[in-house]
């Protein structure tokens, strides 16, 4: 706690805010753009490389929350405050930190493949100060923030090789992705028969049952979408910047209404059990992966 404390020592509302606005750099949405951008317009490799180390290390995190159940800091110490705007996206257990977890994977995996010097030292430098934002606002201890940073960053370079090889075998994407499956069902499976104990955080159990559900939901969909897309589709990623940006802008809009339009009927449709979690992200992965993608050979044709 001295170095939180340290922290609270030199807040001022500017540097509030700077460090409330780094801190979202480690949300889920962000991650999602920075995946789909690589998918559609960059290389479908590295889409499926930044997605498993996403989902991978989504997965290590809820677990590892939901089993060590370490309160927030605030909680642990009632002398302590944070910054209260990072109050509401603190819910639930402290350990590990999604947000830092999030941010060194994603950027962390951008940084691994990409060859460009800046772009590599501009992740490095986000991730930190992404880490250190989480800190700063009192929100994560430093074990909470070392340890994530420390999983997210085994996954980025133990993941690379095993996806980089599916250059030459091709068919070592489907063991990859099923893999991923299989962690996501044994998830599904801990959060709905483990015993947990009568003074488990009911919200944090609850987050960790509809992550389960729709990560397994989702890493379905990417088992499906690429056996569609390497056995019939096979789109293309290159496209003119104005292609790029109507395939990205275009595809992001079309997935948020379709997760929008989902979310009531299929909850109604499983009656409001996590299932229905499952559900929409298998659709949102094939409209995102298969349905979309069918558009992007008309982008290629101009393409000089």
């Amino acid at each position: 706690m001295e170095l939180l404390y340290w922290f609270e020592s030199i807040r001022t509302p500017v540097l509030d805010t700077v460090m409330s606005l780094v801190t979202h750099l480690g949300e889920e949405t962000l991650f999602m753009v920075a995946a789909l951008f690589v998918f559609w317009c960059v290389d479908k490799r590295r889409g499926y490389y930044l997605l498993a180390v996403g989902f991978v290390g989504t997965l290590v995190n809820q677990w590892l929350k939901i089993v060590c159940r370490v309160p927030r800091p605030w909680v642990k110490d009632p002398d302590f405050t944070i910054v209260e705007q990072a109050r509401a996206e603190a819910a639930g257990y402290s350990f590990p930190s999604g947000h830092t977890q999030c941010v060194v994977g994603y950027m962390g995996g951008i940084a691994r493949f990409s060859r460009r010097r800046w772009l590599q030292i501009a992740c490095v430098v986000l991730m930190a100060l992404t880490a250190v934002s989480r800190m700063y606002l009192g929100v994560h201890t430093p074990a909470d923030v070392g340890v994530s940073f420390a999983i997210a960053l085994v996954l980025v370079f133990l993941l690379y090789p095993l996806v980089e090889s599916t250059l030459w075998f091709p068919n070592r994407m489907y063991l990859i992705i099923a893999g991923m499956l299989a962690l996501s069902a044994a998830f599904v499976a801990f959060v709905e028969f483990f015993p947990f104990p009568a003074d488990v955080d009911a919200a944090n159990l609850a987050s960790a049952v509809k992550s389960a559900y729709s990560m397994f939901g989702a890493v379905a969909g990417i088992l499906l979408v690429c056996l569609f897309d390497q056995r019939v589709l096979q789109f293309p990623t290159r496209a003119p910047w104005w292609g790029q940006m109507i395939k990205l802008l275009g595809g992001l809009g079309l997935v948020v209404v379709v997760k929008v339009l989902l979310k009531e009927p299929l909850l109604a449709l499983c009656g409001g059990h996590a299932a229905a979690h499952a559900l929409r992200y298998f659709a949102l992965v094939l409209v995102a992966g298969g349905v979309w993608p069918m558009t992007f050979r008309f982008f290629e044709r101009y393409v000089k």
